[in-house]
């Protein structure tokens, strides 16, 4: 045991601003979900002239490789109302989903290396389905700071501050169908709230 409890204060700590919690829904409520997404119309992901192998359906908002700007995207369905509403009570007070992104990872699939687009705010992930290996990258002075976690079917995480706007982050090739829901704030909401929670407790 002391050897165990070693090892564990020896491991890198997350990327700050990066929260985490399992079980963040029941297995009723993830089979429901995952069968709302599979059910969409579900296209491979696009980013400019190049085709990814996820599937996805955006609503809210999309963003557009062509023109490199926001478009808007189909509204966000009812269906998606309660788990909307569970991950912007997890986000804390002023909390506004406005851009959510499903998706379908085939076995062997995962997704490169990015950071999500500066329009946006405040990035969460319900994962569905199946595990997969949630990797980070900064650059440091000799090559690359990595930080790796173990993302739980049913589970949420949520990037905020230099988890979601210094660090990278990557999923490697799952080892068994995946979804996910990818729920964003933007960028300027979460700006007016940061502001309004100031002005309230001045």
């Amino acid at each position: 045991m002391p050897d165990q409890l070693a090892l564990f204060a020896d491991a890198p700590a997350l990327p700050e601003g990066l929260s985490y919690a399992t079980d963040f829904i029941p297995e009723a409520v993830e089979r429901d979900l995952i069968a709302q997404v599979a059910a969409l119309p579900l296209q491979p992901f696009q980013f400019g002239q190049y085709e990814g192998k996820r599937r996805v359906a955006s609503f809210g908002w999309r963003y557009d490789y062509s023109e490199r700007r926001l478009a808007s995207a189909d509204p966000i369905p009812d269906w998606l109302a309660p788990v909307i509403k569970q991950v912007e009570a997890f986000g804390g007070p002023q909390t506004r989903i406005d851009q959510v992104l499903c998706t379908e990872y085939e076995a062997g699939t995962g997704i490169g290396w990015h950071r999500d687009k500066p329009h946006f705010g405040r990035i969460f992930g319900v994962s569905l389905g199946s595990s997969c290996r949630l990797r980070f990258r900064r650059q440091a002075d000799d090559g690359w700071e990595r930080r790796a976690l173990d993302v739980a079917p049913r589970s949420i995480y949520a990037m905020a501050g230099p988890s979601r706007f210094e660090w990278e982050h990557s999923i490697p090739a799952v080892d068994a169908l995946r979804y996910s829901i990818t729920l964003r704030t933007l960028k300027e909401s979460d700006s007016k709230s940061t502001r309004g929670a100031a002005s309230e407790s001045t």
